[in-house]
């Protein structure tokens, strides 16, 4: 799985992705109890073994990023957004895509470091 979340990172710095054994409901935090541990490998923890890969675009929302996840591969993921100098789970702006909400990050973490010095 850490490979799959640098690519992620790469690709939307201000995002991240972490894995869950169970789904979370809309609008819901995912418990971090749930989270998978980044060590296992994707084969381990997925329940849908479907071939191809998920593509992954700017103007996906969130959401459907989510479900293509569980729908493709069997995997509960989660987006997280740089807020400042935290990590919030995306889940009341579910509805967001993935470049608004890396864009959205980028401006947070950049006005943390401006009010702070750093």
């Amino acid at each position: 799985m850490k490979e799959l979340k640098k690519e992620f990172r790469e690709k939307f710095p201000y995002l991240k992705l972490e894995f869950y054994k169970g789904r979370h409901e809309d609008g819901k935090p995912s418990p971090a109890t749930n989270q998978l541990d980044d060590s296992k490998k994707i084969g381990e923890v997925r329940t849908i073994h479907k071939e191809g890969e998920l593509q992954v675009r700017g103007n996906m929302k969130v959401s459907t990023f989510e479900n293509r996840f569980r729908e493709q591969y069997g995997l509960n993921v989660q987006v997280f957004r740089r807020s400042g100098n935290i990590w919030l789970q995306t889940t009341t702006t579910d509805h967001w895509t993935l470049a608004r909400q890396n864009g959205k990050g980028e401006r947070s973490e950049k006005a943390y470091k401006e009010m702070h010095g750093k």
